[in-house]
């Protein structure tokens, strides 16, 4: 009986000192020993069902299942696992989370062909951050003062080729227009004034190099990824023979291309022409779609709607009394209505609609709702800027056009928060030409306001979903007529 007794006493020990050390654990490390809050998992075929739903459009997907699981669901796809964070409450780790935490190197790999090797995601992130150092650089006040300049002439030339009155494809025209300006401000005048078709067609070849396939396989040997290797390398030979000859000559412009042959690392290494290349392609990329892609949104805008057609013309008109005919980067910064019609085509319209990262750690988000989830190491995490734009809790009549939305006492792209707003991204990794793009959009329209009346003659546009970067689908038709005193 003693000895039954005394086993009886520690097995109670025991038990107590296990219960102890349990609520001692749960009490010192809650987050390690409670089973793990997993997001709700979109209902799809095993292996496959994911990858289709995927492939008929994201969009479509988050359509469908935002209003049943909420802003935070995960998607199984093939072997990887992608949590969707849907709203400025569930996205602020997105967009403020560490390198270390939040990787977009792997996710970005299907560029490194196009980018070519030791640029941007070839790098590890502190090489990285020093290379977009050369981007902000060449980014600053001072040289975009000298870039607007550009952008203006390159208008002023440009439509100075149409006539008094006629039709166009106002798509055509601003993309055209686009690769101009950018090819002076960006690749330099050489590119612009000599080899323009040139380098103009080796771009369209990387272009059409990057397709949806890509990011998964972009090194496919498909006829599409031979023609972006074989273009990429004669950019390569083009850019090269440029550099040489300026560093020969000892001639120095006001572009991109020479702030990247001047940019130096931290340890005093030049830049070497394979990444001035490199460096060169990343920004045409970055720039050019997006920039024509949102000012043919805006046209399609202003012309379906007089009230703010209206209200962009008497601002030019204002601004002309002021200061005249002359157009410059400070004259452009005090286009206000006009910044707002642009900003407001873009939360409609983001061209880049899904952005991505790598979970290196485990994190968690609370929804507005106040449901709790925690996000495994391993996963993808994505969020969507053309879905998280138009969620109604945060934008009045998400789907109507409406730039007064942005005005002071309103301003909705601020209603919960530092994300309510994504068109750029934001945090870490919001985009350096941000600025670039709306002085170029605002250089063209100010030009066509002042010069010309124009409506719009077809349908009014959509959009194109099965492009890489979402752009406008179709034609979009426009007359116009040469108003009588040309300014500008």
């Amino acid at each position: 009986m003693e000895v039954n007794s005394k086993f009886l006493n520690v097995g109670v020990l025991l038990i107590a000192t296990l219960l102890a050390a349990k609520i001692i654990s749960a009490l010192l490390f809650p987050r390690s020993h409670r089973k793990r809050r997993l997001p709700p998992v979109v209902k799809a075929w095993p292996l496959v069902g994911g990858l289709v739903r995927f492939l008929k459009g994201p969009i479509v997907m988050l359509r469908q299942e935002y209003p049943k699981l909420g802003s935070v669901f995960t998607l199984n796809l093939l072997n990887k696992n992608i949590t969707f964070l849907i709203g400025p409450e569930v996205s602020a780790h997105f967009f403020k989370a560490s390198e270390s935490d939040l990787s977009q190197q792997e996710v970005y790999q299907f560029n490194v062909p196009t980018f070519g090797p030791g640029v941007v995601f070839d790098v590890d992130y502190s090489v990285r951050q020093e290379q977009f150092r050369f981007f902000t650089e060449s980014l600053r006040v001072t040289k975009l003062k000298g870039y607007v300049d550009q952008m203006v002439n390159e208008a002023k030339e440009y439509f100075s080729k149409w006539g008094d009155s006629g039709e166009v494809d106002l798509k055509y025209e601003l993309e055209h227009l686009i690769i101009l300006t950018a090819s002076r401000c960006l690749l330099g005048e050489e590119v612009r004034n000599k080899l323009f078709d040139d380098v103009s067609a080796l771009f369209h070849d990387l272009d059409n190099g990057m397709l949806p396939i890509s990011v998964i396989f972009p090194y496919l040997p498909i006829p599409a990824h031979r023609r972006r290797d074989q273009a990429r390398k004669k950019l390569a030979e083009i850019f090269a023979t440029i550099i040489a000859a300026r560093k020969q000559t000892g001639k120095s412009e006001n572009d991109m291309l020479q702030c990247f042959i001047d940019s130096k690392y931290k340890n005093g290494r030049p830049t070497t022409e394979a990444e001035v290349t490199g460096l060169l392609i990343a920004a045409l990329f970055a720039g050019q779609h997006t920039s024509s892609i949102t000012s043919t949104w805006t046209g399609a805008y202003l012309l379906a709607n007089n009230k703010y057609m209206s209200a962009v013309v008497d601002e030019q008109k204002k601004l002309m009394e002021k200061h005249g005919d002359k157009v410059d980067h400070d004259i452009l910064s005090e286009m206000e209505v006009l910044y707002r019609c642009i900003k407001e085509a873009l939360r409609l319209h983001p061209p880049l609609i899904m952005l991505l990262r790598s979970s290196h750690s485990d994190f968690s988000v609370t929804t507005k709702e106040g449901r709790e989830y925690d996000i495994p190491k391993g996963h993808i995490v994505a969020t969507s800027p053309a879905f998280a734009n138009r969620l109604p809790h945060i934008f009045k009549d998400p789907d109507t056009y409406d730039p007064e939305r942005f005005d002071a006492g309103r301003e909705e792209d601020k209603a919960a928060g530092a994300f309510s707003y994504i068109s750029f991204g934001g945090g870490r990794h919001g985009c350096l030409g941000e600025p670039f793009a709306y002085l170029q959009i605002k250089a063209i329209w100010s030009h066509l306001l002042r010069n010309f009346d124009m409506e719009l003659i077809s349908p009014f546009p959509e959009t194109d979903w099965n492009a890489m970067v979402v752009g406008v689908k179709g034609k979009v038709m426009v007359r116009y007529k040469r108003k009588g005193i040309p300014v500008n």
